[in-house]
């Protein structure tokens, strides 16, 4: 038996979480007009292994890794869903992985320290974040040509663009830098930077609420998520209020009900689930090992999270707040992603 294999020393792993993602799967399925099927693979990104572990969601086995190339950090499913991008920050390079399989479908090399990323809800721009290189890319998407990508802009932005967000409209692009403490806002009209405002310390991953009208700010460097008024394009981002969650708020998912979004943190090793209209939080959930990027899972109960220092995924029960089974990975585990999830928004 290896080791991601086994039992967790908190016990075996409840049937309820089993049937739980078996029946997620055939739902996903059945809401896309689709025949059941089976349940999809999970991959999590391991940046210091530069490569992804593939997980069977039935066995919980990691069934393969997948080398790709060096500090692979996040991760975007691309327009046509049939390919998952894996960027590589320090290697330059996009791996296109079918999400299906785990199949390899292609490497595309000289994009510039990916470190985000995250495409235009018009699939019209694919934006990077330079984390190391301060600077944020726009790049056309010509998925047809021998070079998907064709870069439109680069946009200088010091110091250390970190998260990425963009609106419903696709018309501006929002950057955390979390070594300048600044919130920037990116024209994707005029690929020219809007404004840009003062934050808490180390802003980490940004949220856009549903509606456009909110942005939530993870501050790394505290315990609080800021609330920023974006709803006014003509003015500067205005700040709302701010939320204690824990130490080290970092990485954001949304529920899936368009109300309640998800915030890790880090150091505090928990994670709070903030209610978007009363903005306050409304539960919170252990989180072992530095908990990083978080995936929902379909059935609507399972959060998937990446516990960075622990080399290790973690499968939370949210209905019963607690930690039902870790899976064994590599080396600071970052994005975390599966075809059978539940709605972003």
């Amino acid at each position: 038996m290896t080791e991601s294999s086994r039992e967790p020393a908190h016990g075996p792993v409840p049937d309820p979480l089993r049937r739980a993602l078996l029946i997620g799967a055939g739902a996903a399925a059945a809401g896309a007009h689709a025949a059941p099927r089976a349940p999809q693979p999970i991959f999590v990104l391991n940046s210091q292994d530069a490569d992804v572990s593939v997980i069977d969601p039935v066995s919980f086995a990691v069934t393969r890794r997948i080398a790709v190339g060096k500090e692979p950090h996040h991760l975007y499913l691309t327009p046509d869903e049939k390919g998952l991008i894996v960027a590589n920050a320090a290697g330059n390079s996009l791996t296109f992985i079918d999400p299906a399989t785990g199949a390899v479908q292609r490497q595309v090399p000289n994009i510039v320290d990916p470190y985000h990323l995250r495409f235009s809800p018009d699939m019209q721009w694919f934006v990077t974040a330079a984390n190391r290189l301060d600077h944020v890319d726009l790049y056309r998407w010509q998925p047809q040509a021998p070079k998907p990508f064709a870069l439109v802009k680069r946009i200088e932005a010091p110091k250390t663009p970190s998260h990425l967000y963009i609106d419903t409209r696709s018309t501006v692009c929002y950057v955390s830098m979390q070594d300048s403490d600044e919130l920037l806002a990116i024209d994707l009209t005029t690929q020219a930077p809007r404004w840009k405002v003062k934050t808490g310390r180390m802003p980490a991953d940004v949220f856009l609420t549903a509606d456009d009208r909110h942005l939530l700010v993870g501050l790394t460097g505290d315990k609080v998520v800021e609330v920023y008024d974006v709803s006014n394009p003509a003015r500067p981002a205005q700040l709302m209020r701010r939320i204690t969650t824990g130490a080290g708020a970092h990485a954001f998912r949304a529920r899936g009900d368009k109300r309640h979004v998800f915030v890790s943190n880090r150091v505090a090793n928990t994670i709070s689930l903030i209610d978007t209209q009363t903005w306050g939080v409304v539960s919170e959930l252990p989180a072992p090992g530095g908990p990083d990027c978080m995936e929902m899972l379909a059935d609507g109960r399972t959060l998937l999270v990446t516990s960075r220092w622990a080399r290790k995924l973690t499968f939370i029960d949210i209905e019963r707040r607690q930690v039902v089974r870790q899976v064994a990975v590599g080396r600071s585990p970052h994005g975390v992603w599966t075809l059978d999830h539940a709605p972003r928004a």
